[in-house]
């Protein structure tokens, strides 16, 4: 019998995503903009219009404007050896939060980007004197929309609310499931539908692994 699939959380917004969810996955193979501090040998194989060839061990030259995914330029980063330097992509600049700071709701981040507060906590590896700003403006920006999201969870549960979570984010539409979720289970306890409460499993287990205690 095969078990029920349990998503794993994601770590994206701490300081190391977690591989084993999908969600980091597909967020660490988002592209930020880099240029090299010095030349860099053999990752020229991946940019073979960049490098000088076969002939000089496939190095990028210092100075190489590229896009890497968010992985391999963390891991080629270094704060003490100037290895490469990252370029914020639009979205985090300043115009953008200052338009964030306006009105935040009128943003559509999963066009922007799908992980746009996971990718954007990643950033803050890189030092980069705007972080102070953009910590500050993601938090604002998830303030400033999570009240909508889950007013509209819990107010539009028989209206078509695609249109909304088209614009949402990840980690946005997660909650936004979790508030419909909430609502259908409430709803289904008014009505008196609700499955018959148990012990979890932990519990049991628990209890399986005491009682025998107290025998003795």
């Amino acid at each position: 019998m095969s078990e029920a699939y349990f998503r794993v959380e994601s770590g994206a917004l701490r300081s190391e995503e977690n591989f084993l969810s999908l969600d980091d996955i597909l967020m660490s193979h988002e592209k930020i903009p880099v240029r090299t501090e010095i030349p860099i040998p053999r990752l020229g194989a991946f940019f073979p219009e960049r490098s000088g060839g076969a002939d000089t061990d496939n190095t990028i030259p210092q100075g190489s404007k590229l896009e890497l995914p968010l992985w391999l330029a963390k891991g080629l980063f270094d704060h003490k050896r100037r290895i490469l330097s990252v370029e914020l992509p639009k979205i985090y600049q300043e115009g953008w939060r200052t338009v964030f700071s306006a009105d935040a709701n009128v943003v559509d981040l999963h066009k922007m980007g799908p992980h746009f507060y996971g990718f954007g906590s990643q950033l803050l590896h890189f030092d980069s004197p705007e972080n102070p700003d953009i910590s500050q403006s993601l938090l604002q920006t998830f303030i400033g929309r999570f009240r909508r999201i889950m007013d509209s969870s819990q107010n539009a549960y028989n209206e078509d609310t695609s249109a909304l979570v088209a614009k949402l984010d990840e980690m946005e539409r997660g909650l936004f499931q979790t508030g419909q979720r909430g609502l259908n289970d409430f709803q289904c306890w008014e009505k008196g539908q609700a499955s018959q409460i148990t012990a979890s499993s932990l519990v049991q287990n628990y209890r399986k692994r005491k009682f025998p205690d107290l025998d003795h």
